[in-house]
């Protein structure tokens, strides 16, 4: 993880308890979590902070590159820990998602720099599909994001 207090200090942000708190909850996570589940999770641990203070520093969290934020396919947003870039497939059956890297996004933002002269400052890939227990059981009507880990390149 990157240091947190000296990215936030250096933004002009201080470190405060509360901020550790969510952070150390978005990394043990171990996937993507909303800020509804953080909100019910750090409210176990301190009953001071108010949803609107999670939102306002997952927001800073965003800006200052600490964790990525995700939609996927629904009105949810999803926050992780901002760690090595990889992609997402997400399940239209299940709703899990797998992650997965893929080293030919890199050589297409080096190409499309070259070629387009166009300055790429991120990218983000969102397959969907079908996940290998909802082609054995023919999919699924219900729909429910869930992090599954992390899969190859």
């Amino acid at each position: 993880m990157k240091n947190p207090g000296v990215i936030l200090s250096k933004a002009g942000q201080r470190h405060t308890a509360q901020r550790a708190l969510l952070l150390d909850l978005i990394y043990r996570s171990r996937g993507h979590i909303d800020a509804a589940n953080l909100y019910q999770e750090a409210r176990q641990k301190s009953s001071a902070l108010s949803l609107s203070t999670i939102y306002r520093n997952l927001k800073l969290f965003k800006d200052l590159g600490l964790v990525q934020e995700h939609q996927f396919g629904n009105s949810t947003h999803y926050y992780e820990p901002q760690v090595q870039r990889h992609h997402h497939l997400v399940c239209l059956g299940c709703g899990r998602v797998f992650e997965f890297r893929c080293q030919s996004t890199g050589k297409l933002k080096h190409q499309l720099s070259i070629r387009k002269g166009f300055q790429v400052v991120d990218t983000e890939v969102r397959i969907t599909g079908y996940c290998p227990k909802c082609q054995k059981e023919g999919g699924s009507n219900h729909r429910q994001i869930a992090y599954h880990g992390k899969g190859g390149d």
